[in-house]
C-alpha cells in the first residue's frame, strides 16, 4: 500500500541528544536507546470514516518521536498499518449501502491527504491488513501447532489465542483481571463467546461467514484475521522480533496492544516485544472523548475545507502534552492561529534573539518525554523578545523557523 508524500526536513546544526519516553508497562519515563536503526510500529486507522483530531494527535505524537530520533543521528524504520478489513468497516459499509472496498480506499486516501497537510513524515512501510493475510494465516497456524491457539468446536472455523500460553499477560497495561473483563467487551472483545477457554482469549482467525469477505487460510480454512494478530505479524515481518516503540492512542493499550504483544512474544520467544509502549491521550469535545460512536468528531478534512491552516491545527494539538487527555475548543484553535501569526512575524524579522540557545532549549524539552508545551513556551519567549527589539542575532530568525520545522513539524 502506498504511503503519502514526504517533505524536506531542514538540517539543523549539531545533533540532538537521547530521547526519554514514558513507558506504559514500566509506568515511568525511561531513556529510549536504540542500537543501530530505531524501530517503531504505530497502529493506524480502520478506514470507515475520515481522520478526526484524535487520529491527528496520535500521529503527531509519533511524528515527534521520529523527528527527535532523526535529529539525534539515528536511522528510523517506522511501520504503520491500515486495518482495511474489520467488523466496523463492514458494518459502516452495510449501513450506507456501499462496497466495503470502496469505503476503505476512499477513507484511506483522505487520511493520506490529511497526514500530508499536517506534515507528518511518512512511514517507511504503510501496510494494509488485507495484503498481509497470507502471512497472518501462516503465523496463526504456527500458534495452533505450538498449542498456543485452539479452534472452537462449533463448526465456525474460528481460532482463538490461549492466554495460558502468555503467563506475562497484563504486564503492559497493568490492569487487574476484573478491569480487563470490564473493558474487553467495550473494545471489540467477546468474553461471553461460548466455547472459549478464557473469556479474555482474543480472536486470531474468523472463519468464513455467508455474506462476509473471506480469504484462503490454508489449513485454517477460509476466513479473515483478528485485529491483534494483524499488527503483531506486520511488525514482526518488517521490524524484527523486538522493536523500540509500539505506539497508538491510549484506548489501544488494552486489549489491542496487550494482545498483539502477547502474540508476538509467543511467536518469537523474545520479550518484551517493545522496549517502550507509548500511548497518546484522547482528544475530547464538549467534555467527552471524541469518537465515532458518540458522533462528536471534528475532522481534519473539514477544517481544511474551511481554510483552516493545517499548521494551526497541528500547533493547537501540540500545545498540550501528548499523554494528557485534553479538549478541543474553538478558543484553542483561535489561540493557535494567533500564536502562529506572531511566530511568523518574528521569523520574518531581519534579526532576532539568540537562535542557538533556542535550538538547544527545544532539543532539551523534546528529549524529556516530548514536552511540546515547553517548546511552545520557549517559542513564545523567543518571538516576544525578537518583536520587542532583542534582535542581536542575524541568523536567529532563520534558525528559529528551521528548528520549529525540523523538530516540531510547524512550517512558518
Amino acid at each position: 500500500m502506498d504511503s503519502w508524500a514526504g517533505h524536506e526536513v531542514p538540517r539543523l546544526p549539531g545533533r540532538g541528544g537521547p530521547l526519554a519516553l514514558f513507558d506504559s508497562a514500566r509506568q515511568g519515563v525511561h531513556r529510549s536507546d536504540p542500537s543501530g536503526t530505531a524501530t517503531m510500529y504505530v497502529c493506524g486507522i480502520t478506514p470507515y470514516d475520515a481522520t478526526h483530531l484524535g487520529h491527528a494527535a496520535t500521529m503527531i505524537t509519533f511524528d515527534l518521536v521520529q523527528r527527535v530520533w532523526r535529529d539525534a543521528g539515528l536511522d528510523v524504520r517506522y511501520v504503520q498499518n491500515v486495518t482495511d478489513i474489520d467488523d466496523p468497516l463492514l458494518e459502516r459499509a452495510e449501513r450506507d449501502g456501499e462496497d466495503w472496498k470502496v469505503l476503505a480506499m476512499r477513507e484511506t486516501a483522505l487520511f493520506r491527504e490529511d497526514m500530508e497537510a499536517l506534515r507528518i513524515i511518512p512511514p517507511a512501510h504503510y501496510v494494509g491488513a488485507v495484503e498481509s493475510i497470507p502471512d497472518i494465516a501462516e503465523r496463526v497456524l504456527v500458534l495452533l501447532k505450538d498449542g498456543a491457539a485452539y479452534r472452537l468446536e462449533d463448526g465456525t472455523g474460528d481460532v482463538y489465542f490461549d492466554l495460558a500460553a502468555a503467563p506475562r499477560f497484563g504486564y503492559e497495561s497493568n490492569l487487574t483481571r476484573e478491569q480487563m473483563l470490564e473493558i474487553f467487551p467495550e473494545r471489540g472483545g467477546d468474553p461471553d463467546r461460548a466455547g472459549k477457554r478464557d473469556p479474555l482469549d482474543p480472536l486470531l482467525w474468523r472463519g468464513a461467514r455467508e455474506g462476509e469477505p473471506s480469504w484462503p487460510g490454508g489449513d485454517l480454512g477460509p476466513g479473515r484475521p483478528g485485529w491483534h494478530i494483524e499488527c503483531a505479524v506486520i511488525a514482526l515481518n518488517l521490524l524484527g522480533d523486538r522493536i523500540d516503540v509500539q505506539g497508538g492512542g491510549n484506548d489501544l493499550l488494552f486489549p489491542h496492544h496487550e494482545c498483539s504483544a502477547a502474540h508476538a512474544e509467543r511467536l518469537t520467544g523474545a520479550a518484551p516485544f517493545a522496549d517502550h509502549y507509548v500511548h497518546a491521550g484522547m482528544i475530547g469535545l464538549d467534555g467527552e472523548k471524541m469518537s465515532k460512536s458518540r458522533g462528536n468528531l471534528v475532522f481534519v478534512s473539514r477544517l481544511r475545507a474551511d481554510r483552516v491552516d493545517p499548521m494551526a491545527v497541528r500547533l493547537a494539538l501540540l500545545s498540550g502534552h501528548y499523554r494528557s487527555d485534553r479538549a478541543w475548543t474553538d478558543e484553542l484553535l483561535a489561540a493557535a492561529q494567533e500564536r502562529l501569526a506572531r511566530w511568523r512575524r518574528a521569523a520574518a524579522a531581519p534579526a532576532g534573539a539568540a537562535g542557538e540557545a533556542f535550538l538547544a532549549g527545544v532539543r532539551a524539552r523534546l528529549a524529556d518525554d516530548l514536552d511540546s508545551p515547553g517548546v511552545v513556551a520557549l517559542a513564545d519567549e523567543w518571538a516576544e523578545a525578537t518583536l520587542a527589539g532583542a534582535a542581536d542575532d542575524p541568523a536567529g530568525p532563520a534558525l528559529f523557523a528551521d528548528t520549529l520545522d525540523a523538530l516540531l513539524g510547524i512550517r512558518l
